[in-house]
């Protein structure tokens, strides 16, 4: 069973986002609503724990780019999808340099993200 982070500060999305990852795939959906918090819990886990991390870029404290940051300092090596309603070309080049595994565009279409998921973790 696949166990999946998600980050992502607008309440209804991550409701939506974590209804689709259970019911569709059956993954074990860890939300996180305050990015601080799935900071802190990102840095507890290892591959074996977590499978998969979808965060939204634009948040308050830390934004996707941060966190994915966060996990390579770690060396948290974890099929990273970053969510954004803006694909600045700034932000996507920089995503792929640190090797984000794709991207998931707003407004978010549930079957590709859920497809997306299962193509990043089977890998």
């Amino acid at each position: 069973m696949l166990s999946i982070a998600v980050i992502e500060d607008d309440l209804v999305t991550l409701d939506l986002i974590t209804d689709a990852l259970e019911n569709r795939i059956g993954a074990t959906v860890y939300p996180f609503s305050r990015s601080k918090i799935a900071r802190d819990f990102l840095l507890q886990q290892t591959p074996d724990s977590l499978h998969l991390i979808i965060s939204d870029q634009v948040m308050p404290e830390y934004d996707g780019l941060s966190l994915l940051k966060t996990c390579h300092a770690a060396r948290l090596q974890i099929p990273f999808l970053l969510i954004t309603a803006d694909p600045n070309i700034n932000v996507v080049m920089e995503a792929r340099k640190l090797g984000v595994n794709g991207f998931l565009a707003k407004p978010l279409n549930m079957e590709e993200l859920t497809s997306k998921a299962v193509e990043v973790t089977n890998g």
